[in-house]
């Protein structure tokens, strides 16, 4: 071991490249030792875990150290009653963030209480928008139109590169003389960005010679990928899924302590009326919470919480109860691919019944269990907030700090 690290420390040999050098697992000790030696960090901890990194380093990971471990608990059990999620069902959470998995047990068990929540895909559609340069803006309408005119054409390009997407839309935009062409894809169980992504680029270089528009950049950002934008929540991306439950009078009084009258009040003012004034994407208490928790556990990308995030809550009064509902425009999951065949997350997709590819059906049954379980959160906090319970909850686990 020494002798390689010596051989970093001289310039002989690159730190990314010791697994050419060695197995994977002397790599990642290897490399480990010399970030330790290096920074004075003691990385014992990191360097502890059971996962195997010889397909890790190949797929999910560059210049690998060791693992980062994350408690995982449980909330449920959750009642779905989703098209493709049928059934009560455990919801894998890892965070660091105390009360969180307790809050949403609660909102599972009121939903359950209740005889469980509605779930609906309302849209399925990856999206990749490459950025063309035109001439004009006479030619940038010309390259626009072309598009539009030729979906078949491009259609036959890009699924030319992969056995499973499907190119099923675009829509064109124009900026000056810059020409976006945002497409849309049906990835199965896949999340399918990498998919679409090497399809988008083979369709966009039969638009660039078509046309002579230029292309730039095969991701232009009217994608929207891993950023707030007002195109995702209005067009969506990846999953558009909607879960919905009625709560008695008697219900909400018995499990969140306070009236549904409070629970509408706090929905309208906090949701609604302070995201509006705050200028949010996200019309909800905390959407993010759960999905994080998901994502993490299950090997989804961590970052396209930021569109998870887009989630509107909405509170309806009905005779003898409330009506409570989220709305998530931009949910993007998989079943396969990425990390999703890691071990540990494998688990938990295993543990929800979804992991693995089932011709688009598992990643859509996945995506109506996480909007349930968004649902769960939002009416727990809603809930104690109503009930001013909120604080109290926080000092009672031991984390309202001093």
């Amino acid at each position: 071991m020494d002798e390689y690290i010596s051989k970093i420390k001289s310039g002989e040999l690159k730190l990314y490249a010791l697994e050419k050098e060695m197995a994977a697992s002397d790599a990642v000790a290897v490399r480990r030792k010399y970030i330790s030696e290096e920074t004075d960090a003691d990385l014992t901890s990191v360097g502890s875990y059971t996962i195997s990194p010889d397909s890790l380093v190949k797929r999910n990971i560059e210049n690998m150290i060791g693992c980062v471990q994350i408690p995982i608990g449980v909330a449920g059990l959750l009642r779905v009653k989703g098209e493709y999620a049928d059934g009560s069902f455990w919801i894998p959470i890892a965070t660091t963030e105390g009360a969180l998995v307790a809050s949403i047990n609660r909102g599972c068990s009121a939903i359950s209480k209740a005889g469980g929540a509605e779930a609906r895909i309302l849209k399925d559609a990856m999206t990749r928008a490459p950025v063309f340069a035109a001439r004009s803006v006479a030619h940038a309408a010309e390259t626009a139109r072309w598009a539009e005119d030729n979906l078949i054409v491009l259609k036959e390009a890009a699924e030319s590169t992969t056995s499973h997407g499907e190119l099923i839309g675009l829509t064109t935009y124009t900026a000056g003389t810059s020409v976006f062409v945002r497409f849309e894809f049906d990835t199965k169980d896949a999340m399918g960005m990498n998919m679409a992504t090497i399809a988008s680029e083979a369709a966009a270089k039969v638009i660039e010679v078509e046309t002579g528009a230029k292309l730039i950049a095969v991701s232009g950002n009217m994608c929207c990928d891993k950023k707030p934008s007002a195109i995702n929540v209005i067009e969506g991306r990846g999953k558009t899924v909607s879960a919905g439950v009625f709560l008695s009078d008697d219900l909400v009084r018995s499990v969140f302590k306070t009236e549904s009258s409070l629970l509408v009040e706090v929905n309208t003012r906090k949701n609604l009326v302070g995201s509006a004034r705050a200028a949010s994407f996200g019309f909800n208490s905390h959407a993010a919470n759960v999905v994080a928790g998901i994502f993490l556990a299950t090997g989804q990308d961590a970052a396209h919480v930021v569109e998870g995030s887009n989630t509107i809550t909405t509170v309806d009064i009905q005779e003898g109860g409330v009506y409570v509902s989220v709305t998530m425009p931009s949910l993007q999951v998989g079943t396969i691919g990425g990390g999703t065949s890691i071990p540990t997350q494998n688990e938990c997709l295993k543990l929800l019944g979804v992991a693995g590819g089932a011709d688009g059906n598992n990643s859509k049954k996945f995506a109506e269990i996480i909007a349930c379980a968004v649902l769960a959160g939002e009416l727990s906090l809603i809930g104690a907030l109503a009930a001013d319970q909120l604080v109290k909850a926080h000092v009672e686990l031991g984390r309202g700090g001093k």
